[in-house]
């Protein structure tokens, strides 16, 4: 019986091309991330002569390797007007943002800027925040207070701070504003205005000692405007606190709200800090957060 050779019925792949390899028809190979069929036989003829390989499959445009972009933990990738580009990761607490053309990195803003917290137990009379009072950067500040104290008839008091130096002598605060109270158990209030004038060494933050020290606690807002470093120009203080009395006699317990507008007068003095005190005893407890408000 006669013998019909009919060729390859199908093609054969051979992988990558070899420059000593004997390629026949219908072979298949891979070079330069392209793929090409032999149509002539032959040994050494590159993939790029037409005469022997015709190209099945072409590759698309080199992209940009995102491994060697983005170098860093963090990094952001984006594009820019020629290609792929790499965002450095930012300093811990800002955000990103949309520049003019591209991402970026801002800074956290805020018209009111916290610029100390203290939580304190430490059984002492006074707590003082020297060099944080900063025109440059803010028109005003407030303060937040919490605090419990230790002895029967304590008060609470405020002196500004020069450095480490207080303002303290007797015309150094004006005082004007209002106080009142209400008893939780009789029915009862008072509201009373007062005005002392001239002579003060300090900032009334409360306005009468509690009978009894235990679960007494006071809490004030204190708010300073004016430049701390003019020595030409009124710096003024305004506090508002609400007092909580646990007296267990005649007196029930009670909630006194207590506002007072306090200026300060002495021209020649710039402050740049302040200190919280009690008048005897301790504080059993000083939580305080205090912010200044930016231009």
């Amino acid at each position: 019986m006669a013998t019909i050779n009919l060729g390859r019925i199908k093609p054969v792949f051979r992988g990558a091309y070899a420059g000593g390899t004997a390629y026949v028809v219908d072979d298949i190979v891979t070079h330069g991330n392209e793929t090409f069929i032999c149509i002539q036989a032959g040994t050494g003829n590159a993939t790029s002569n037409a005469s022997y390989w015709t190209k099945l499959a072409a590759k698309g445009t080199d992209g940009t390797d995102v491994g060697t972009t983005l170098t860093t933990q963090g990094d952001i990738l984006y594009r820019d007007g020629s290609g792929l580009q790499r965002l450095a990761k930012g300093t811990a607490g800002y955000y990103l943002k949309q520049g003019t053309n591209h991402p970026e990195w801002g800074a956290v803003s805020s018209d009111w800027v916290k610029l100390n917290h203290t939580d304190s137990t430490s059984s002492v009379s006074s707590h003082s925040f020297q060099s944080i009072l900063d025109d440059n950067t803010y028109d005003g500040y407030k303060i937040i207070l919490h605090t419990e104290l230790t002895s029967n008839g304590s008060q609470l008091f405020c002196r500004l701070l020069n450095g480490s130096s207080e303002l303290s002598g007797t015309t150094d605060y004006r005082r004007a504003g209002v106080q009142g109270y209400r008893r939780e158990s009789q029915s009862e209030h008072s509201v009373s205005a007062y005005s002392d004038g001239d002579g003060r060494d300090s900032i009334d933050l409360t306005n009468w000692g509690f009978s009894s020290a235990t679960g007494n606690v006071f809490f004030n807002e204190i708010l300073i405007f004016g430049a701390a470093q003019d020595t030409s120009h009124y710096k003024c203080v305004f506090n508002r606190a609400m007092q909580r009395d646990n007296s267990s006699g005649s007196d029930g317990n009670y909630f006194a709200h207590n506002i007072a507008a306090y200026q300060y007068i002495n021209y020649g003095t710039s402050v740049d800090g302040f200190k919280i005190y009690v008048n005897s005893g301790n504080f059993e407890r000083l939580k305080i957060s205090i912010y200044g408000m930016k231009k």
